[in-house]
């Protein structure tokens, strides 16, 4: 993953973690955790590119090189948010977790794939006391994997992403509430070493999640 990838997520990241944990939070302020569930309408993989030996090969498919289609999945994962003294504005963190592996390709039969996200968001909402829009985008990490093929070798990356999001949150007590929300996901991933010898591919993932999930407020 180039340095300033690294950067760009590293320095989100701490941020969050200062401004959710150094030291005590105001008695008026909001955090809560939360899990949440749904289905990954996967887009595709698109401009493919070779990498390392491959970069530049017209032909590391029939010319234009074509998009890789991803079958859609389950994802899953878990939140924790902060909102400084109920406020319209926080902040959140999450980990999501998907297995939108990559359809025939010719005569290869698929190739495994998952990709876990993990990021910071910034939250904007209407504060209600029983129901809660909010939208939000936000910056990460994407944790990919492939698998191995009878062509393609078994490779990881590491790629900046980013995310927009929107949803709805409604309160069925005080503290415990439910949501569901739409998220739009990208990032560019490279794998260098799936070809072995011949290189790799590179694209831009692209997916669509629906959620829904349980929070709790403290």
């Amino acid at each position: 993953m180039p340095q300033k990838n690294w950067s760009l997520v590293g320095t989100a990241l701490a941020a969050f973690v200062f401004i959710v944990f150094n030291g005590s939070p105001p008695a008026s302020a909001e955090t809560y955790i939360a899990g949440t569930a749904g289905v990954n309408f996967a887009d595709r993989i698109n401009s493919i590119a070779g990498t390392g030996p491959s970069a530049g090969v017209p032909d590391l498919d029939p010319s234009p090189n074509p998009d890789f289609d991803l079958q859609n999945s389950i994802t899953y994962g878990a939140k924790i948010g902060y909102f400084p003294g109920h406020s319209w504005y926080g902040i959140e963190g999450e980990v999501l977790h998907t297995t939108p592996h990559i359809k025939q390709l010719d005569t290869d039969p698929g190739i495994h794939m998952r990709v876990t996200t993990v990021g910071a968001n910034f939250i904007a909402r209407y504060p209600g006391r029983t129901l809660q829009p909010y939208v939000g985008a936000g910056i990460g990490a994407a944790i990919a994997h492939i698998g191995d093929t009878p062509t393609v070798r078994s490779d990881s990356d590491v790629a900046a992403a980013w995310n927009v999001l929107a949803g709805l949150r409604t309160f069925i007590t005080p503290k415990i509430a439910i949501f569901g929300e739409y998220k739009y996901t990208g990032a560019t991933i490279k794998f260098d070493q799936a070809f072995g010898d011949l290189g790799g591919f590179s694209g831009n993932y692209r997916a669509q999640h629906i959620l829904g999930g349980l929070s709790y407020h403290f």
